[in-house]
């Protein structure tokens, strides 16, 4: 079997993109991949390192304010698209999947004008633009929440509640021990992220808060982003239930020990905390395209697995409080760890599978 996978831009298109490979080669032993992303962004490393064969397209997204950069790329999208349809014709793909990413949509918009068998997937609640503009051009859609199926409103092939592929990848890992970083396993633990950057604005919020937590019985961890760290520790001392890393590279096998979680709804996020069943409190990113990290977490609370407080609420008050109300209510607590078990997919790379041998028959 041969398939092309086209993901780009962010780990929250290019993890999910990796774990359906994953699965394509755990059930098809003859199979050949070629990978199509980007010329200047993680996966032109990230694949090719992985020994996958990979083919880079110059593209970028549309900026809304360099007139100059937007004529230029409808220029390389036109280019992008007559390579794509030569790399077709050579390589003559049974599938083209398309995961995410403004990449995608010369890649899907190639196979479909080649008649080639072809599926998108959406990891976030708001639709992506490129996928908007493709969800009349392929076969099948995959959405990561329930919800998403009604944004898609001009759809020609099939639809369905898929999942994220990337939970199952957090599913997978050994635990971490919380010894290993010098915590207590005794106590409960909360980790607070803002992503695996961190955020500037976030850091400027945490001060206060960790010196305020030295009068909990639970210990926090705070990743602060690698960049930020240094800035973020000088001249400060914290309580002895604090921890403060710049990084860690093997978050969700921690998370598998952890209490809580206060992040950002980013999809990966998302994804590893529905497998993983973990209550958690959301300060959605409120820099991304269509505030769609608020929409993230908002499924998430709507349907009893977490709380939400926007990015401009957050004070050291409202974030203690918060997570007191969560950690110290044990009903509350276990109501929302069954509530998140209600809506995780944890065989969503199986489902997917499936589903595209299916549209192959």
């Amino acid at each position: 079997m041969k398939i092309i996978v086209s993901a780009g831009g962010t780990g929250g298109h290019i993890y999910p993109a990796l774990a359906i490979i994953n699965k394509f080669k755990e059930k098809e032993k003859d199979l050949d991949v070629l990978y199509i992303g980007t010329h200047n962004r993680m996966e032109k490393d990230l694949i090719p390192k992985r020994g996958i064969k990979y083919e880079p397209i110059e593209i970028y997204g549309f900026s809304k304010k360099d007139l100059l950069l937007d004529v230029k790329n409808l220029f390389l999208i036109n280019k992008a698209y007559k390579r794509c349809l030569k790399l077709m014709q050579d390589f003559k793909p049974d599938l083209v999947l398309g995961i995410g990413g403004y990449v995608t949509y010369p890649v899907i918009k190639a196979a479909h004008k080649l008649g080639i068998k072809t599926f998108i997937h959406e990891q976030n609640s708001i639709p992506g633009k490129s996928n908007l503009a493709l969800q009349n051009k392929v076969d099948l859609i995959g959405v990561s929440f329930k919800e998403t199926m009604n944004k898609f409103t001009k759809v020609k092939g099939d639809i369905f509640y898929s999942g994220n592929p990337c939970g199952e990848n957090a599913l997978s890992l050994p635990p971490m021990d919380k010894k290993e970083l010098g915590l207590n396993k005794n106590k409960k633990l909360v980790v607070v992220v803002a992503g695996s950057l961190g955020s500037a604005t976030v850091n400027e919020k945490m001060t206060e808060f960790l010196n305020e937590v030295k009068k909990e019985d639970y210990e926090v961890l705070y990743i602060t982003g690698k960049d930020l760290y240094e800035e973020f520790i000088k001249g400060k001392k914290f309580p002895s239930n604090v921890k403060v890393l710049p990084y860690l590279d093997n978050l969700p096998a921690l998370l598998k020990n952890a209490d809580l979680i206060v992040t950002r709804a980013g999809a990966s996020t998302m994804s590893e905390i529905l497998s993983l069943n973990l209550p958690a409190i959301f300060i959605p990113s409120p820099y991304v395209a269509n505030n769609h990290q608020y929409y993230n977490a908002l499924e998430i609370k709507n349907n009893g697995g977490g709380e939400i407080i926007e990015e401009k609420y957050l004070t050291s008050a409202k974030l203690l409080s918060t997570i007191n109300e969560v950690l110290k209510d044990p009903e509350k607590y276990a109501k929302m760890r069954h509530n998140l078990a209600k809506m995780s997919m944890n065989n969503s790379s199986d489902l997917i599978y499936k589903k595209l041998k299916d549209l192959i028959k």
